[in-house]
């Protein structure tokens, strides 16, 4: 007599990822097209780690756009963000030459931009020693 095993079905966990962006690969687009594939990773429900920050214009920018989407975008109930930077206890000559440096890269690569969906990501603290990512149940 054959004995049938019984297959246990394997739910799929609705989980997320964390992507990392380097610079390089937003460093020559627009600022339309930077915002679109950031929204599109976020979208993804990634975690999005982003070498480098954004410009003001554009953090205002991609606020606004996940604010307009809230609502029309199913599950989706904005992002958080938090932008770490190393910059503290640095002298004048070394926050000058770091000035210079980004200005002519475009870019303050001695900084890390943190973007997640809301509805993973509670909440991020930023302490002086580490980053807290509380991530929702």
């Amino acid at each position: 007599m054959v004995k049938k095993r019984k297959i246990k079905k394997l739910k799929k966990l609705k989980g997320f990822s964390i992507q990392f962006l380097p610079y390089s690969e937003i460093r020559d687009l627009d600022s339309n097209k930077r915002i679109r594939k950031i929204l599109g990773i976020i979208l993804g429900n990634n975690i999005l780690i982003l070498q480098g920050k954004l410009k003001p214009q554009e953090e205002v920018r991609l606020i606004g756009d996940t604010m307009a989407m809230i609502g029309y975008v199913k599950n989706f109930k904005g992002i958080e963000l938090a932008v770490i930077s190393g910059n503290n206890g640095e002298g004048f000559f070394r926050k000058m030459r770091k000035s210079a440096v980004n200005v002519l890269i475009g870019a303050d690569l001695g900084a890390i931009t943190i973007i997640g969906p809301a509805t993973i990501v509670k909440e991020i603290k930023r302490n002086p020693k580490k980053i807290e990512l509380l991530l929702s149940k």
